[in-house]
């Protein structure tokens, strides 16, 4: 067995061009290299220096063991930047499923701070429905997961992550644009825009039964963005998340408070049983910076003002 601390001696030798250069280089005493260089030789078998007065050539069998030890040095450097590499960026690309609401702009901005935290990070988005999020979340094929909240999906670690009220998207020049906030009851005979099936489209529509109003929603649309396209050329009235309503900035159309309030969760999902790596922490850590950001500005999220 070579003692690793004679090949850092060797190479040391080697590379100051001899053993009394190489102590000074190292601090320590010439015999005590001399003596490990001869260990060196009886622990190879190979005759590695010829001695003369005072120095030491390699011969033609040190040179070449040189070279071996080299490449070997150059194997461990690698090995040592790929567990670098493996500790600080995980093994492969961060998987992240978001829903359509956050992934324009506060899941891009999170992942702009870990980038200029770790420039040779990988991630890869997905935009897939709710039910695959959470499905794709629990089997391992994504590291993170931002979906409305499901129930039955087991395989997942949750938490809530982020609750808006909904509002009510309007043409500008709509007469109910000039409310302070727009109640159930105001849109009794309006012409509605329905969300694609699921939880929110029901709870929309359970208010209309609370209040006894019966609905008009000859449209749908799933997404929030289709349905404030369809609202801003005068199609009809539309409950939508204010998160991503808020973004349309080019549309002629504006947003007031949905009364009473009906609230919008998005749920944060992890694979259960599986520690989460540095990167997707550190994600994770963004992702609650920006939404703090978000509930804090008042002007990110519609108020009641006019």
């Amino acid at each position: 067995m070579i003692n690793p601390g004679h090949l850092d001696l060797f190479r040391a030798v080697m590379r100051h061009g001899g053993m009394t250069r190489a102590a000074a280089a190292l601090g320590i005493g010439q015999p005590h290299v001399s003596r490990a260089m001869a260990q060196l030789e009886a622990e190879t078998g190979l005759s590695l220096f010829v001695r003369g007065h005072g120095t030491a050539r390699p011969t033609p069998e040190g040179e070449a063991f040189a070279r071996e030890v080299e490449r070997s040095q150059a194997g461990l450097e690698q090995l040592t930047r790929a567990a670098r590499q493996i500790r600080e960026l995980g093994t492969g690309p961060l998987r992240v499923a978001c829903q359509p609401s956050l992934a324009s702009r506060l899941l891009p901005r999170a992942i702009r701070r870990l980038m200029a935290e770790h420039p040779g990070a990988r991630v890869a988005v997905h935009v897939p429905s709710p039910d695959t999020i959470w499905a794709w979340t629990a089997s391992g094929r994504c590291d993170l997961g931002l979906a409305r909240p499901r129930a039955g999906h087991a395989g997942v670690t949750a938490e809530r992550f982020l609750t808006v009220d909904a509002v009510c998207a309007l043409p500008r020049r709509h007469p109910l644009a000039r409310r302070r906030s727009i109640a159930v009851a105001d849109l009794a005979g309006e012409t509605l825009i329905a969300g694609g099936p699921g939880l929110f489209q029901e709870a929309v529509e359970a208010r209309f039964a609370e209040a006894g109003c019966v609905p008009r929603f000859p449209l749908m649309a799933q997404y929030t963005a289709a349905r404030c396209g369809l609202v801003a050329e005068g199609l009809g009235l539309a409950i939508v998340d204010p998160v991503p309503a808020g973004e349309l900035t080019g549309l002629p159309i504006v947003l007031r408070p949905f009364r009473p309030a009906l609230s919008i969760e998005t749920t944060l999902i992890r694979p259960a049983g599986h520690p989460p790596g540095r990167l997707a922490e550190r994600l994770i850590d963004f992702l609650r910076r920006e939404r703090d950001a978000l509930v804090s500005e008042p002007s990110r999220l519609p108020d009641e003002g006019l």
